[in-house]
């Protein structure tokens, strides 16, 4: 059950040992399973010195990347503890321009809470800062709740398939009804590094995005290059897990679920100062992340 989840236990707590057993080829592909496959229909490669031309250079690739996203997942919790922030700028000491802009967000925040980094980021980052704001602010943890629950027709009517789409649902809602009893920090934590309950957690917000996307196809067709549709970026990007999210996915989820974000950028951009971006504009941020190019960790306000 659900609420066996203790703090430091991974391990599912649900029949499918993971969202990526059992959705390959539905709307929530997951493209790990493609690198898995494609890696055990061969023998264990080893990177050669030089180009040998008998090898599978694509095969060979994905094998690599599939090595590396399990070095990523066994040394990294999808949610870290909690980091003082000038654990950051000592991880960038040996770099003059970081270092300066890290050094102009300590007047604000104080601390850092890493995330794993394999793709789903931004949305880990996104459950956990938002179930932490609402465990201390109850209305909208109610607020939350009572959206979720009228959420799952809007995904019928757009088309996703009833029982996956129902089983990411359900499994979200016990999450936001256990915290109403028992939320906690720690809670939350247990809750956000079990590996069953946290893809699905991040499934279901992938749903969201790409239904409000299509919903509002018209506008942000705009913002698709490449020449596809609406439809086909989300089943390219948006939908399949481990795809990295960018503006378009921020702007589509923060007013699906009319919750406010600051992303504070840390790039080589110019100037001295960290920029940053509130979405939707002109809201009221309750989550802070710190985006470094590729990744997305938590950020803390200072009291």
């Amino acid at each position: 059950m659900f609420s066996d989840i203790k703090a430091g236990d991974t391990t599912p707590t649900h029949n499918h040992s993971s969202v990526r057993d059992w959705i390959v080829g539905d709307a929530c592909t997951i493209h790990y399973t493609v690198m898995e496959q494609q890696h055990n229909a061969q023998e264990s490669p080893t990177k050669p010195s030089e180009y040998d031309p008998d090898i599978n250079q694509d095969e060979l690739i994905k094998a690599q990347e599939k090595q590396i996203a399990e070095e990523i997942k066994a040394n990294t919790a999808m949610i870290g503890s909690l980091d003082d922030l000038s654990t950051l700028e000592q991880e960038y000491s040996n770099d003059p321009v970081y270092s300066g802009k890290v050094k102009t967000l300590l007047p604000k925040y104080c601390n850092v809470r890493r995330t794993r980094p394999d793709g789903n980021c931004f949305l880990r980052g996104f459950i956990f800062a938002y179930l932490e704001y609402c465990i201390h602010h109850r209305d909208e943890l109610a607020r939350f709740k009572k959206y979720l629950e009228g959420s799952k027709e809007e995904l019928f009517e757009m088309g996703f398939p009833k029982f996956t789409t129902e089983d990411f649902h359900d499994m979200f809602m016990e999450v936001v009804s256990d915290l109403e009893g028992s939320g906690s920090v720690d809670r939350v934590e247990a809750v956000c590094n079990d590996g069953g309950t946290s893809d699905y957690l991040v499934v279901y917000l992938r749903l969201l995005i790409s239904s409000h996307l299509q919903k509002n196809a018209e506008f942000f067709s705009f913002f698709i290059e490449g020449g596809r549709t609406v439809e086909e970026f989300c089943k390219q990007e948006v939908e399949p897990m481990y795809r990295e999210c960018d503006h378009l996915h921020i702007v589509a989820l923060t007013a699906a679920v009319g919750v406010g974000v600051r992303v504070m950028y840390l790039d080589r951009g110019e100037g001295a100062a960290v920029a940053s971006h509130d979405f939707p504009e002109d809201s009221t941020p309750v989550i802070h992340l710190l985006y470094r190019p590729g990744h997305y960790d938590i950020l803390y306000n200072k009291a």
